[in-house]
């Protein structure tokens, strides 16, 4: 019975996504037309958006290159601002696996619980520095600098 109820579901899994939609319409030129047209409008918004995030965050390096002074400080305190934003996801990630490691598979095996503990310690560290970082930049180059 497992089986069948498996078959099923892939059957229906597999029928959902290979099935497109089919518009009906009188002239073939006239959909490939409208096709295309919405194509373009896609790229060109999506070209659009590329091209205000870019400026944007030209914007933000030049707002820290002015900030501090210097092109070589400012490009280090953006790119630790990313990695502080960027950290916050993957120190979560890595934790949840960790936590699989340590509390569902290491109920059985003790050396896969080590593992896990250790790897959650090396994530939560790495997490850590990697939040703290950018304020010890910035105390330092603003501190010591004047």
């Amino acid at each position: 019975m497992k089986k069948c109820i498996k078959i099923v579901f892939s059957i229906l899994i597999i029928l959902t996504i290979t099935v497109l939609p089919v518009y009906a319409s009188n002239n073939i030129n006239q959909t490939t037309q409208t096709e295309s047209n919405i194509q373009d409008t896609k790229q060109e918004t999506n070209a659009e958006k590329m091209l205000e995030m870019k400026m944007k965050e030209e914007k933000s390096l030049q707002d820290y290159k002015d900030l501090y002074g210097s092109d070589s400080y400012g490009l280090t305190a953006y790119l630790l601002d990313k990695i502080r934003v960027y950290s916050i996801p993957f120190g979560f990630a890595g934790i949840a696996i960790a936590a699989l490691y340590e509390y569902v598979i290491g109920i059985r095996k003790l050396d896969v619980r080590d593992r896990g503990f250790k790897l959650m310690i090396a994530i939560i560290s790495l997490l850590i520095i990697c939040q703290i970082l950018p304020l010890i930049f910035a105390i330092a180059v603003n501190g010591w600098r004047g």
